[in-house]
Formats: C-alpha cells, sequence, structure tokens
C-alpha cells in the first residue's frame, strides 16, 4: 500500500454540518488530502469562517446555508457544488440534532418527527440525490454517514439512538444497491466527543469524568480524533471497503479494563 491511496486530490467533497465539531474537522482533513470541499449548514457566518480555514490550505470551498431536513435546500446544495466543479465524488452525511434529553415516555411528537427529519431522512434524501450524479458520471464515489455508538448500544439519548440505529442500517442498504454503481457506502460510529451536540454527556464534571472513564483508553475524543477514519473510508485506501460501520469510541464499546484483586 502507497500513502498515495490515502491522496484525495482532484476529489470534490460535500460535507453537511462541515461548520464546528466533527463536520469541520473532517472538512479540514480533507482539505489537507488535497480535496475541494463544499460545506453546508444552518449558519452561513459559522460556515464562512470554516470556508476561510480551507482556503488558507490552497483549496477550493464553497459555504452553502443548507437545512438537511428540507428537500429543496438539498437540492439546491447539490446543483451548486454540481454547477461549480461538475462532480461529487464525497458525501459525507454529519448533520444532526438531538433537541430532546429527556425519558421516552415523555417525548413528544415534535421530538421525534424533528430528530428523524434531520439525522435519516435528511441523510437518505441527500445521500439519494449525490449517487445519482456519481452514477452519471460513472466515477467512483464514496458516501460516509456520522452515525453513534448510540446507534449500536442504547443511551438515554433515546429518540436519537433510534435515528441512529436507522442511519447504520441506511447505510448497508444504500451499500448494498449502489455497489453496482462504484459507489461505496460506509459509516463512523463516535462515542462520546467532545462537540457541542454531545455536551449533556461530558459538559458536567461528573458527566464528563463517568464517561472517560467508561473507556478503555480512559478519555474523551476529539473532532480530530474521527477525521482520520473518515480520510481513510473517503480514499482508495479503503477501496475495497463497503457497508461497514467503524467504531472510533476510544473503546466505549468494550469498557474500562478490569479491576483484579490480586
Amino acid at each position: 500500500m502507497s500513502i498515495n491511496q490515502f491522496s484525495l486530490d482532484g476529489k470534490v467533497a460535500v460535507v453537511t454540518g462541515g461548520s464546528r465539531g466533527i463536520g469541520r474537522a473532517i472538512a479540514l482533513a480533507f482539505a489537507d488530502a488535497g480535496a475541494d470541499v463544499a460545506i453546508s449548514g444552518r449558519k452561513l457566518p459559522a460556515l464562512e469562517e470554516a470556508a476561510e480555514e480551507i482556503r488558507k490550505k490552497g483549496r477550493k470551498t464553497l459555504a452553502i446555508a443548507s437545512h438537511i431536513a428540507r428537500l429543496e435546500d438539498s437540492q439546491a446544495l447539490v446543483e451548486k457544488v454540481k454547477g461549480e466543479w461538475g462532480r461529487i465524488d464525497i458525501l459525507v452525511n454529519n448533520a444532526g440534532t438531538n433537541p430532546y434529553y429527556g425519558p421516552l415516555l415523555d417525548a413528544e411528537e415534535w421530538a421525534w418527527d424533528v430528530t428523524m427529519n434531520v439525522n435519516l431522512k435528511g441523510p437518505f434524501l441527500l445521500s439519494q440525490m449525490v449517487a445519482r450524479v456519481m452514477k452519471e458520471r460513472g466515477s467512483v464515489g464514496s458516501i460516509v454517514n456520522i452515525a453513534s455508538i448510540a446507534g449500536i448500544i442504547p443511551s438515554e439519548l433515546n429518540i436519537y439512538s433510534v435515528t441512529k440505529a436507522g442511519l447504520i442500517m441506511l447505510t448497508r442498504v444504500m451499500a448494498k444497491e449502489w455497489g453496482q454503481y462504484k459507489i461505496r457506502v460506509n459509516a463512523i460510529a463516535p462515542g462520546v466527543t467532545r462537540t457541542r451536540l454531545s455536551e449533556a454527556l461530558w459538559k458536567e464534571p461528573a458527566k464528563g469524568d463517568a464517561a472517560a472513564k467508561s473507556k478503555a483508553l480512559g478519555y474523551i475524543g476529539l473532532p480530530e480524533d474521527i477525521a482520520g477514519t473518515a480520510l481513510y473510508l473517503a480514499s482508495d485506501a479503503s477501496s475495497y471497503v463497503t457497508g461497514e460501520t467503524i467504531l472510533v469510541d476510544g473503546g466505549e464499546s468494550v469498557g474500562p479494563a478490569p479491576v483484579y484483586d490480586v
């Protein structure tokens, strides 16, 4: 294997939720690897800040205000990127939400609908649009879905957990159908990571300490810890990998080291 297999030179990537957190870290990693990167999100000023970082790396970029749960926004996003660069080689479905944190018994319909629309329906529709662009070009494409360990191990995030479990299965279904078009589809399942979305799980000192101790590595990861796996899945280094979900959780799924009474 050559290190050049991790290069994204000549590639065009779209990263949703690219203004902060995991999305921003992935967008910057892609730029470092040679890709031109379009980032989307709801707040243009924050997107412009991230886009400026990409430009400083010598890459072209687009900052596009777009709400993943709005079909017309996703259509406009795809058309703008296609119009600017004529292609989309990589899509990272990173945008997500968790508007309700509480007992499942008390959850209201609006919380279910909002979480499902952003975390599952939106990525499906955008992936469908981008896959059509990839198929039309007949070139190799890679779609990376940012799921969560909460989609594998039930958590107090309840509805969020259900959407991420759905995204993991959607990953496998898309991979099975779209492989014939040379489109690979994989997912990353981060554990608790220091992002704004997951603040409820780590910002309070006691919770943060408990979250860190629950992992085999003993600390909470940063967005940059996820970016390397995204680069692997986007690049030719993973050319024979599809339909997979890679846990990047610091060993949260296996738990802390056992304590033996000696």
